[in-house]
């Protein structure tokens, strides 16, 4: 049940990414307050992929732009490569941008309409003086030629001139273009048809080889998420349910929310009959005012009065894979018998 706590940290040596009781508050117009994350942490190692799911509203997106600093988070730490970006501003917090950089959900929005794709892919080296007038100019035709987009044709080219994929492809490239440590993708194949998706998922792996990129990876689709991390972390209205890596996490998941996520993946044989046993019931409660104890509560067939008052917290799933933490007072992977039971009753 979505929950706190931050037993499932490593040691913070190890990461270049480590996130702790991260918190981000907006105020609204009725001057009451819209709690978008709350309390959540965590980490991500070099090299790693962290898959970062929920359902639209659970504060994903939020936690990704609260981590480039966009805006500051309310309160808690964010250590990247062991400096704290939340007690960075002005010149020193652009300084460390050139190493995190995001890719954005819609792709053609995020591109300047008015220049032209080289000049939008080889700014951020303009700006930061990097080489020679030759030395950019062989920078941005290398990183074009890795995502598949023709240098010739982008430089007299503007962004409406091209299809969303490749509009993603230049993002991609305007992204890596700084040679950055990691990159926080927010949702970029959501707005892309399946087959491009498929493309822009399989270009991400390259370029994550080919320059050494550490991402996280922000998405609502199980299904796409589970091919490309290597630790899989389900956010619920703002906290943090549960974390693992994708072979576990799909294999047995702990928390009645993950197992809802996993029962609505769509199979492609129509043949197949579809799983109700876990389909999610009532409306997501409005982030102005969560409910107490467990968030998740007033939508879950396994609740009981421990989770009105009592926050859970992460903790390891005994019978599970290492590094698998589930935040839920009764865990399915830990309760077989009330998980069998809820089953035949059909809930």
């Amino acid at each position: 049940m979505a929950g706190t706590g931050d037993a499932h940290l490593r040691p913070a040596e190890d990461a270049l990414l480590r996130v702790e009781n991260l918190v981000v508050e907006f105020k609204s117009g009725r001057k009451q307050t819209v709690h978008a994350v709350t309390d959540i942490s965590l980490d991500v190692l070099p090299g790693e992929t962290l898959g970062l799911v929920g359902e639209s509203g659970c504060g994903k997106s939020t936690t990704g732009k609260a981590i480039m600093q966009l805006p500051s988070p309310t309160s808690g730490t964010v250590l990247f490569d062991g400096d704290d970006l939340a007690a960075k501003d002005g010149k020193e917090l652009r300084q460390v941008r050139t190493q995190l950089q995001m890719i954005f959900q819609d792709p053609i929005s995020s591109l300047n309409p008015r220049r032209t794709i080289t000049q939008i892919v080889g700014e951020p080296l303009k700006i930061w003086k990097r080489g020679s007038d030759s030395e950019r100019s062989a920078k941005v035709d290398e990183v074009l030629e890795a995502v598949g987009v023709d240098p010739a044709a982008a430089a007299s080219r503007r962004p409406h001139e091209f299809s969303g994929g490749q509009c993603q492809r230049i993002s991609i490239a305007r992204a890596v273009v700084t040679d950055p440590k990691l990159i926080i993708c927010d949702e970029p194949v959501s707005a892309l048809d399946v087959s491009v998706q498929a493309q822009v998922l399989n270009l991400l792996e390259d370029m994550k080889a080919r320059y050494g990129l550490t991402m996280v990876f922000i998405a609502h689709d199980l299904a796409v998420v589970k091919n490309i991390s290597d630790r899989i972390a389900v956010m619920y209205l703002g906290k943090m349910c549960e974390i693992g890596t994708p072979d576990s996490l799909f294999a047995r998941p702990a928390h009645p929310y993950t197992r809802a996520l996993i029962s609505a993946i769509p199979h492609p044989d129509p043949n197949v009959p579809l799983d109700h046993t876990w389909r999610l019931e009532g409306d997501l409660p409005s982030p102005l005012n969560p409910p107490t104890g467990c968030r998740f509560r007033t939508r879950c067939p396994m609740a009981q009065d421990i989770c009105t008052t009592v926050e859970p917290q992460m903790t390891p799933v005994s019978d599970g894979a290492p590094g698998h933490y589930v935040a839920c007072h009764f865990p399915l992977a830990e309760t077989p018998v009330e998980f069998a039971a809820i089953q035949a009753a059909g809930v």
